[in-house]
C-alpha cells in the first residue's frame, strides 16, 4: 500500500495546539505577575534581530502559517520570501552547517560560530512597515518565551529591556515555566520522525520557498 506524502499541516502534531496553549498561559501569567516591569509591546522588535535556532517543530508550525498566509494574503506571503531570500544571500556564505538544506551543524566549532553569526540580521516574517511579526501565532518557541525571566543553564535570563528597577528575589518571583513537561520534545521526535528532517535550522531557510520545502517523507503522517 502506498503511504500518504504529509502536507504541512500533518507535519504539525495535533498536540501541538496544546503545547502553544500551556506556554501562552505561562506567559500570560508571567505577565501578569510582572506587571511594568515587562515592556514587551507590539512594534517592540528588539528581540526580532539577530539569528536564531529554531527546531523541527517550529519549522512545521512556521511553514503552515506561510501555507495560511498564502490563500488569505498572498501578497504578505510573497513580500516574507522575498525578505527571506534576500536574507539567505547575506547569510549563506557564513552559514555554520549545511547551506543546500539550511541544517546547522551540531559540532563545538559550529555552534561557536553561530553565536556570532548573523547578530544584526532582521528576522524575514517582521513587516518593516508595521513592526509586527506576520506569523504570530506561528511563531516558535525561542520567541514565545523571550522577555520575561526564563531558566538555562546560565541562570534566569531576561530581556536587557525589561525588569529595571527589580531586585533579583522579584524577578525571579515573576519566573516563567513554559513547558514543564517537556511536551516538546516529545512532539519534536514525531515532527522529525514523520518528516524525515532532525536538526536545527533559522527562520530565514524556513519561509524562503519551494528550496526550503521539506523533502517527500517516508513514514505516515502523524496521528496525535
Amino acid at each position: 500500500m502506498t503511504r500518504s506524502r504529509p502536507t504541512t499541516s500533518t507535519l504539525v502534531p495535533k498536540m501541538d495546539s496544546q503545547l502553544v496553549q500551556i506556554v501562552d498561559a505561562a506567559l500570560a501569567e508571567a505577565a501578569r505577575k510582572s506587571g511594568d516591569w515587562l515592556v514587551c509591546r507590539p512594534g517592540c522588535t528588539q528581540c526580532c534581530v539577530g539569528v536564531f535556532a529554531i527546531n523541527q517543530l517550529d519549522v512545521g508550525r512556521l511553514r503552515q502559517g506561510m501555507a495560511m498566509l498564502e490563500k488569505s494574503h498572498p501578497k504578505r506571503a510573497a513580500a516574507i520570501k522575498q525578505r527571506a531570500q534576500k536574507s539567505l544571500q547575506r547569510l549563506t556564505k557564513d552559514f555554520p552547517g549545511n547551506a543546500r538544506t539550511g541544517i546547522l551543524e551540531d559540532s563545538e566549532e559550529a555552534q561557536g560560530l553561530f553565536e556570532e553569526f548573523g547578530n544584526e540580521e532582521v528576522c524575514p516574517v517582521l513587516d518593516p512597515d508595521t513592526g509586527l511579526c506576520e506569523l504570530y501565532e506561528f511563531r516558535p518557541m525561542t520567541c514565545r518565551v523571550f522577555g520575561p525571566p526564563v531558566r538555562s543553564e546560565d541562570g534566569l535570563g531576561v530581556c536587557e529591556l525589561c525588569y529595571h528597577g527589580a531586585t533579583d528575589q522579584e524577578i525571579a518571583a515573576c519566573e516563567m515555566k513554559p513547558d514543564p513537561d517537556d511536551l516538546e520534545a516529545k512532539l519534536l521526535r514525531k515532527t522529525e520522525k514523520a518528516s524525515g528532517m532532525r536538526g536545527e535550522t533559522i527562520i530565514a531557510f524556513c519561509v524562503a520557498g519551494e528550496s526550503a520545502k521539506p523533502p517527500s517523507a517516508r513514514r505516515n503522517p502523524l496521528s496525535c
